[in-house]
């Protein structure tokens, strides 16, 4: 399995968006530079009053599939 680490700050209102559905990708850069896409709805288990802040490692399978997200700092 493959995985990418991304340090991610979004705030409460930019997240609003994602959950109502106007947004659905969150676009970022992992900690080695790499661009990743991933649906936003992801993020849901981290939803804070802040919004969603941290290090995140994104799990992924052979065919680029998500498969877990776990918050890593």
């Amino acid at each position: 399995m493959k995985s990418i680490i991304v340090n991610l700050a979004i705030s409460a209102e930019e997240f609003q968006r994602l959950y109502e559905g106007s947004v659905k990708t969150v676009f970022a850069h992992s900690i080695d530079g790499r661009s990743i896409r991933f649906p936003a709805n992801i993020l849901r288990p981290y939803v804070m009053h802040s919004g969603v802040r941290g290090t995140f490692q994104i799990d992924f399978d052979d065919e680029n599939r998500f498969k877990a997200i776990n918050r890593v700092g």
